[in-house]
Formats: C-alpha cells, sequence, structure tokens
C-alpha cells in the first residue's frame, strides 16, 4: 500500500490508542505483520510538550519507518505548530485525531466533537497539511451521533484538503465503544471520495477483515482492541488475505515468548516501577482466555518488581504449558 512516498508491507493498520500504543507496542506490532502503526494521541498544546507522558509519546527510537504520530487539538494554527515539531522530532508522517470519543478530549472540542463542525474541520486540515511536506492522514467516526452521520460530507472535505488517507471508525461520538460497529457509512465514504479509506471497529479476526474490505471497499483496515494480547492477529490477517488460509493461534510457548520479549520491552522503556504497573494490563490482555488466569491476575498485581513479575508471568505458562504436555 502506497502512502505519499512509502509502500507499506501491507493494509494492515495499528490504531492508535492512549496508553496502549507505546513505543513497545507499536515495534512488536510491526514485527508481528502490521503495516504502520500510529502513535498514541499528543496534544497539540505546546504547553504540554515537555511533560514526561508527551515526551514518552515521542519516542520513536528504533521504530521501524515510516514513523506516523497522531495529534489532537481544536486550533488550526496550534495544530500546523504542533505537527511541525513533531515533524522536528521525528515524525514522518502525521495523523489528526477526530475520532476519540473520550469526555476528556471531546470537552475541549477536539477529537470527534469536531465532527459536528465541518468548518472547523476544513480549517485544521489546511492548516495541517499546508504547513508541512510530510504525508497527512485522518482519524474520524461516522458522525456525532446515529441520527447525524456526516462522515460523507467529512471525508469529500479531507480529500480537498490533501489528506492522504482516511480512516474511519464505524460508530459515532455517542456510541463511543458500545453496540456494533457499523460499516455502510464506510462504505459510502469510501464510494465518495479517491484517497485511501481504512476501515476500522470490530475487526477481531481475518475473516472479519476480509469480510469488511469486501463489504466497504476499502483499501486497508485498522486493529485496535482486539490486537490487546493478541499481537499476532496482524500476521494472521495478512496471511489470510493473501494466501485464504487461516494460520492457527500461537502454541501456549509461542504466546509466553511474545508475552516476555514484550514485557522486557516495556520495562526498559518505562523504566521498572512504572515498567511493572503498565505491563499489569498487557499481561492481563494475554492471559485472559487461558485457565487460571483469574487466580494467576490476583497474584500478578500485587508484585512490584520486574524480575519477579517476569518468573511469576513465566511459571504460569510453563505450569500450563507442562499440563497440556501430560493431557496429550
Amino acid at each position: 500500500m502506497e502512502l505519499g512516498p512509502y509502500t507499506l508491507p501491507n493494509n494492515l493498520f495499528v490504531a492508535p490508542m492512549a496508553g496502549v500504543t507505546d513505543r513497545p507496542f507499536r515495534q512488536l506490532c510491526r514485527q508481528l505483520g502490521a503495516g504502520l502503526a500510529v502513535s498514541e494521541m499528543i496534544s497539540a498544546n505546546a504547553k504540554l510538550r515537555h511533560t514526561l507522558k508527551t515526551r514518552r509519546r515521542m519516542d520513536h527510537l528504533g521504530e521501524v519507518e515510516p514513523k506516523s504520530v497522531q495529534i489532537a487539538g481544536a486550533e488550526p494554527a496550534v495544530m500546523a505548530d504542533a505537527a511541525r515539531y513533531n515533524i522536528d522530532h521525528g515524525a514522518q508522517i502525521i495523523d489528526i485525531n477526530m475520532g476519540c470519543p473520550a469526555k476528556k478530549v471531546c470537552k475541549k472540542s477536539a477529537g470527534s466533537a469536531l465532527l459536528e463542525d465541518e468548518r472547523l474541520v476544513s480549517r485544521i486540515l489546511d492548516a495541517v497539511v499546508g504547513a508541512v511536506s510530510v504525508p497527512v492522514t485522518l482519524k474520524i467516526r461516522t458522525g456525532s451521533r446515529p441520527g447525524q452521520r456526516n462522515g460523507v460530507n467529512i471525508a469529500k472535505i479531507a480529500e480537498a484538503a490533501g489528506i492522504q488517507a482516511l480512516a474511519v471508525h464505524g460508530r459515532t461520538r455517542v456510541c463511543k465503544y458500545h453496540g456494533h460497529a457499523e460499516y455502510d457509512t464506510i462504505r459510502a465514504i469510501k464510494h465518495s471520495v479517491s484517497i485511501p479509506v481504512i476501515a476500522n471497529g470490530d475487526i477481531d479476526d481475518p475473516i472479519k477483515a476480509k469480510k469488511v474490505l469486501e463489504y466497504t471497499g476499502a483499501d486497508g483496515v485498522m486493529i485496535g482492541r482486539a490486537a490487546q494480547g493478541r499481537p499476532w492477529l496482524f500476521k494472521q490477517i495478512d496471511h489470510y488475505l493473501r494466501t485464504g488460509q487461516r494460520l492457527p493461534d500461537p502454541t501456549l510457548p509461542q504466546q509466553r515468548d511474545v508475552l516476555m520479549d514484550h514485557l522486557r520491552r516495556i520495562h526498559e522503556f518505562y523504566g521498572e516501577a512504572v515498567g511493572v504497573r503498565v505491563a499489569r494490563k498487557h499481561i492481563g490482555w494475554y492471559t485472559a482466555r487461558l485457565s487460571g488466569q483469574r487466580e494467576f491476575r490476583s497474584v500478578i498485581n500485587r508484585i512490584e518488581g520486574s524480575q519477579k513479575q517476569l518468573s511469576q508471568t513465566r511459571h504460569f505458562f510453563d505450569t500450563l504449558i507442562e499440563r497440556q504436555r501430560l493431557a496429550a
């Protein structure tokens, strides 16, 4: 898939998720089959640039190119300045957030709240695209609420502004993550513009990915929550789209090794104390479908040291592996 001067290895995108798609997660997903991983949302507010949270979100050391950074804000000039600033600090693609439904974002008239003001959307997109020479992409929802799905209008505004790819989550702002994603609006958007359209929302296995691509005509799919604890999902989807054959889930030893690698990356990136706390939610996602996970999580969530966290996690998997061997 082409995106500006970049040729992506496939059409599978990691959705930007605050508190999830940090550098360790992005690197792992790219390693396991994703074509592009977009960073966590970075505020356009210049006053926040030197906070530890923002500095971590802007850390792209060792990432595979191209490096895509998502910015969020509601003022055209501020967004343009933020785009330039992030490019100066390693971004090669700028993604604009008009899809986040979180209350703390929308109350600042940013994220998906912007969809209610098409003129402001146009001004922001024109300002950012005009300020930089790198590809600019956009993430939106289908509209503000079920009775006001203006995704097609926003898509046309985006194309006119020079946006080079558009990701669309198949829910409105007020829907948040409730109910089911709908793909009719994504299909209508794809038929209304010539820029690449990426379908997002409830895509959680290879067959669903193919069905959504076929129904909407979208150029790619974006995976978010379904990849939490299952970063190998990208490899499975890519293989199915290319061959029509399903790859099995990784074996328990393979899942263990992926998780152990992920935990080490987290500990290295955040440091001992913060790394252990950040790792807990990932351990929960990886083990959610495994026998004995409830008891294991009650133990692992009380552990403070990184080495003990690693050893307890390995012990949990090794115990399951041995039980599986004895039952065979």
